[in-house]
């Protein structure tokens, strides 16, 4: 199997339950035991939670950081700077980046979110790319699929699953399928 990339997209500020944290951590396990490539818009959150999920059990994760360089992304953007094995500065602010994430990944899943996240959902939808949505958690990933459905937009590449574990197993079937 190709190891695949796969971008955690959500909430990197605001409230965020102990629950939540805990789907986005269990979510970064998945990925990492499946043998993925963890892909983050390298912020705090959700996807740092998933980034440090995949750590624990020795996941390969990447950054992509809005910044221009470190000590931008560090000191100007307060972003984490030692939990990646590879950090990609974009320079592009948080719109470029979140163009650059969403196309350097084979599918994206999305835990939570706001504007942001929704943003990263909508390029991925136009980029047609697999889509995983962690429901449950709120914000843009609970909202997701409404919004498709009420633009009259098909969702055959969105899948969801309340379970971090299956909703993994869910993109990789369709990541084969595409291959």
């Amino acid at each position: 199997m190709r190891r695949y990339q796969i971008g955690v997209i959500g909430s990197a500020s605001g409230s965020i339950g102990s629950d939540v944290r805990l789907a986005a951590r269990e979510l970064g396990r998945a990925i990492a035991k499946n043998n993925l490539v963890l892909f983050s818009g390298a912020c705090p959150g959700l996807p740092f939670e998933a980034t440090m999920g995949a750590k624990e059990v020795g996941g390969k994760t990447v950054g992509v950081s809005p910044a221009i360089n470190f000590k931008e992304h560090v000191e100007d953007y307060k972003y984490p700077p030692d939990v990646f094995d590879s950090l990609v500065f974009t320079g592009s602010g948080y719109k470029g980046r979140n163009v650059t994430l969403v196309r350097s990944c084979d599918a994206v899943i999305s835990v939570q979110g706001m504007i942001g996240t929704l943003n990263e959902l909508t390029i991925a939808y136009d980029e047609k790319k697999i889509i995983g949505l962690v429901l449950g958690t709120g914000g843009a990933s609970d909202l997701f699929l409404d919004v498709l459905r009420k633009m009259g937009k098909s969702n055959e590449n969105v899948f969801s699953s309340d379970d971090p574990n299956i909703l993994v197993e869910k993109i990789i079937e369709a990541l084969e399928i595409l291959q």
